[in-house]
């Protein structure tokens, strides 16, 4: 995700790298619809900002996606920026590789595997 200067002037917090904690980033990724959106997000094409929130479907309301990448957000998991009205949503995979070498690609890895043999998205 890039580091372009922000296009509105509505920003989020998001926890510096030095302050990414193992446990929220666990605790983020335990859940089947945040691992979704994480899984969602690590395929997308290299260069890309991110998706916005209406592109990475989950079935759950919208106050419960919203709760979703909070969580994520909030752990250091995904960044999230405005562009215009929509919300882009993109892995921190620099940061987390950073804090945490290996972690991001063996959960992903794992909940790939786990798709494959449960025929789960």
């Amino acid at each position: 995700m890039t580091t372009a200067a922000p296009i509105s002037s509505r920003e989020l917090d998001h926890p510096k790298r030095a302050e990414i904690r193992l446990e929220g980033v666990l605790h983020a990724l335990s859940d089947p619809m945040r691992l979704r959106v994480v899984r969602q997000l690590a395929g997308c094409e290299p260069g890309l900002d991110g998706l916005s929130c209406s592109q990475i479907e989950l079935p759950v309301t919208k106050s419960t996606s919203t709760h979703h990448f909070r969580v994520l957000r909030e752990s250091g998991v995904i960044q999230q920026i405005y562009r215009g009205t929509a919300k882009l949503n993109g892995l921190r995979r620099e940061d987390l590789d950073a804090m945490f070498p290996g972690l991001l690609e063996a959960v992903l890895t794992a909940a790939t595997a786990q798709a494959e043999r449960t025929s789960a998205p």
